[in-house]
């Protein structure tokens, strides 16, 4: 558990950080479409769905990717 929290507060490289805003724009969309206050085909909903995930996903691993200069 402490590897992993060093981890998320250690530096990230700048294409992960990168990466990361582009997943969390992904999750914002997704999410948006799904939460739209009009009703939609379940395609976009379903596809919504899938873009949240695949933004959380992309953040996530994005967060913990460290350099690791150590031998």
């Amino acid at each position: 558990m402490k590897k992993i929290i060093n981890r998320a507060s250690a530096p990230t490289p700048k294409f992960f950080k990168v990466l990361r805003n582009v997943g969390l724009a992904l999750a914002a969309v997704g999410g948006t479409i799904l939460a739209a206050p009009i009703a939609l085909p379940v395609i976009v909903t379903t596809i919504g769905g899938y873009v949240a995930v695949a933004g959380g996903v992309l953040s996530a691993v994005s967060q913990l990717t460290t350099t690791d200069d150590s031998p």
